[in-house]
């Protein structure tokens, strides 16, 4: 069984800043991230995976951040006031449980060129 490993991450002017835990191994434990072809994951050229919202802790969170929701309105696509960059986004899952998806680009010290990808079929949901 792998180890778990904290790792942090935020927004690009650092007013957002994230602890999350993943599990330990190769690809930084993240395993293959979801690369969605739905027009907001597209455009903000996101990669995705999911922890539960126990595994997901703010550290940082600036006055006013704002949340932006779309289509079906589940996932609470959060950025920050300042930079508008989506470190993270809230929603439920297809069973009704909570989820935090966050924004692999968005963690420290990673190298996205080494990470697997899995691609999603947004745009049909």
């Amino acid at each position: 069984m792998s180890q778990q490993a904290t790792r942090t991450g935020g927004c690009h002017c650092g007013a957002v800043r994230y602890e999350v835990t993943i599990p330990g191994g190769d690809n930084d434990g993240l395993g293959a991230v979801i690369e969605c072809n739905c027009s907001i994951c597209q455009m903000r050229g996101l990669l995705l995976f999911f922890v539960q919202p126990d595994q997901f802790k703010l550290t940082a969170e600036p006055a006013g951040m704002q949340s932006y929701l779309f289509n079906k309105k589940q996932i609470h696509h959060v950025f920050c006031p300042s930079c508008g960059i989506e470190s993270f986004a809230r929603g439920i899952t297809p069973k009704g449980g909570e989820m935090v998806v966050v924004n692999a680009r968005s963690l420290d010290d990673i190298d996205v060129t080494g990470l697997s990808t899995k691609a999603f079929d947004g745009k049909k949901l």
